[in-house]
């Protein structure tokens, strides 16, 4: 009778391997839902990566790129302050102008707003107008102001063909200054004790905690003339005979409206963007070639800027700073 129930399927064995396939086909239907998590996982990551990668990155304006007819003038922006890590830093406008001399425009304009900044970011951008212009002979640049150009942004248009600006512009500012701040007396009334430790005697130079000695400013002083005559020389290098040299302040860090400039030889006339395109160029037509800032940019620009004007502000009234 036991040999029949075996027959008929009574075997515990059959039973047991039941399971053991229910459970293999459990463990192959984990694994496959675990690979394709993985994939998944994999899959948006890539995805999130690829748009950060696209959103950082700067938007140029396309117009001349994919064909605009006709004539028309390439515009390059110099806006806000010279500054290797702002939209006004060699990279951005030296980037913009060398795909606006390659584009098929008729010229180009500088529309330049800014009080100045760093000197080697605009001798940087001085030497690629120079080094543009030389390449591109039949293709003029042509300069216009905004409300300021002083400083270090005069220096970057003074490689232009020609300087074009309002009457109330306040152009010029050819100069070099280093400020900052000393704090000796603030902490002798405090009581603080400056414990400064050097391995070279000038390293600790123009430290704001400690008194600023007639050797340091000696030194100092020859450093900024240095500088200011490679200023100066940029701009007669760039404005020729046109300038009224007989004025002993041209060169003085002064800065003048449009209307003295003029007289000054620190622009050739008056003039708009659009004014200068159309008597100049002979079109009406603009293609802005400087980058725009990415979405990701643009979005955090203001958190951003807050953050770091307020770091900046706390690092530079403590540390001297050189700029035009």
């Amino acid at each position: 009778m036991s040999e029949e129930r075996e027959k008929a399927g009574g075997d515990p064995g059959w039973a047991r391997e039941t399971l053991e396939r229910l459970a293999f086909a459990a463990l192959e239907e984990q694994k496959r839902a675990r690979r394709w998590r993985i994939f998944f996982r994999f899959l948006i990551i890539g995805l999130v990566v690829a748009l950060v990668v696209t959103l950082r990155r700067p938007v140029w304006s396309q117009q001349a790129v994919l064909g605009t007819t006709g004539r028309f003038a390439a515009v390059v922006n110099l806006y806000g302050a010279i500054d290797a890590n702002g939209p006004a830093s060699a990279h951005d406008v030296d980037s913009a102008l060398r795909a606006a001399f390659k584009s098929h425009a008729v010229g180009v304009i500088l529309r330049a707003d800014s009080p100045g900044g760093s000197p080697v970011q605009a001798d940087e951008m001085n030497a690629q107008i120079t080094r543009l212009r030389k390449r591109y002979p039949h293709k003029p640049i042509y300069a216009v102001l905004g409300d300021i150009c002083a400083s270090g942004c005069y220096y970057v248009v003074a490689a232009t063909d020609k300087i074009y600006a309002n009457q109330s512009s306040l152009v010029g500012s050819i100069g070099v200054l280093m400020d900052g701040f000393g704090f000796v007396g603030t902490m002798k009334k405090l009581g603080v004790q400056r414990r400064l430790l050097v391995a070279g005697k000038n390293k600790g130079f123009l430290d704001p905690f400690s008194p600023m000695t007639a050797k340091d400013r000696v030194f100092v002083q020859n450093m900024l003339r240095q500088i200011h005559a490679r200023f100066i020389a940029k701009v007669e290098q760039g404005r020729g005979a046109v300038l009224a040299k007989n004025d002993p302040r041209l060169f003085s860090g002064l800065a003048w409206t449009g209307v003295r400039a003029k007289q000054l030889g620190l622009i050739d006339g008056f003039g708009d963007t659009r004014l200068v395109a159309r008597s100049l160029l002979g079109t009406t037509s603009l293609v802005n070639f400087t980058p725009k800032p990415s979405l990701i940019d643009q979005v955090t620009h203001r958190f951003g800027m807050e953050l770091a004007n307020a770091l900046s502000a706390k690092l530079m009234s403590v540390r001297p700073e050189l700029r035009y």
